[in-house]
């Protein structure tokens, strides 16, 4: 289970994430929503372990050590940290990543035979710009679970791409309920889908005499994301 508790992160004038709690176990998908992008995304990547709250605690099945949850999250598609580079084939960006698997659990993956594999060999010599939502979110999301050891997936914003939720929340739901692999799958979203009734959060959910549109407000300052350290591999 994930589990975050008040969780936070500092800005230089206004709180990069304000406080937010939420839960969700594996075999379930659970939408955040928050109005501005650097919200989001400092959200997304405190869940995967890759920044470092200034106030409250995440924890992954009880531990509360980075490195767990590290280990166990992949972040996709996070803008600004770990989307794909315009100028890269898809056949590029599938080596690439692959390469970061760690060797132990890497085994024969090559880019080659995973993108048939995977049937993917229709886009393969695609630039990554070049993808509708859906095909995009559904590589991406792949490249992420060839690492056996994933069990969480934080997906920074996937309705960026498109307003219409049939191109992303599907893709997300099957992968949150697929039996052979459960997984717990977390998407920060800017609006829930009206037909969405499953799990839901909202950034500044955990914020005193403040109810969560209030601590989502004001402009979004993305580049204060860049100030910190984080660790981008899948």
């Amino acid at each position: 289970m994930l589990s975050a508790q008040r969780l936070s992160a500092h800005g230089r004038r206004d709180p990069l994430l304000p406080a937010t709690s939420l839960h969700i176990q594996r075999g379930e998908l659970l939408l955040v929503t928050g109005r501005r992008q650097d919200h989001r995304t400092a959200l997304a990547l405190l869940l995967s372990g890759r920044m470092k709250p200034s106030d409250g605690h995440v924890s992954w099945d009880g531990s509360e050590r980075p490195k767990a949850l590290r280990l166990a999250s992949a972040l996709v598609d996070s803008p600004g940290v770990n989307e794909p580079e315009q100028h890269l084939s898809v056949r590029d960006l599938v080596t690439e990543d692959l390469a970061l698997i760690p060797r132990r659990y890497r085994g024969a993956l090559v880019g080659g035979p995973w993108l048939k594999v995977n049937s993917f060999e229709d886009i393969a010599d695609l630039w990554t710009e070049q993808l509708n939502p859906s095909r995009r979110l559904e590589l991406l999301t792949a490249l992420a679970l060839a690492n056996p050891h994933t069990d969480l997936l934080v997906a920074d914003s996937p309705d960026r791409h498109s307003p219409d939720p049939a191109d992303w929340l599907p893709g997300l739901q099957r992968l949150a309920s697929d039996a052979g692999r459960p997984l717990a799958v977390v998407a920060t979203v800017g609006f829930l889908p009206p037909s969405w009734d499953g799990p839901a959060a909202a950034i500044g959910n955990a914020m005193p005499h403040e109810s969560p549109g209030q601590a989502d407000g004001g402009e979004p300052d993305t580049a204060e994301i860049t100030e910190f350290e984080t660790e981008v591999a899948t």
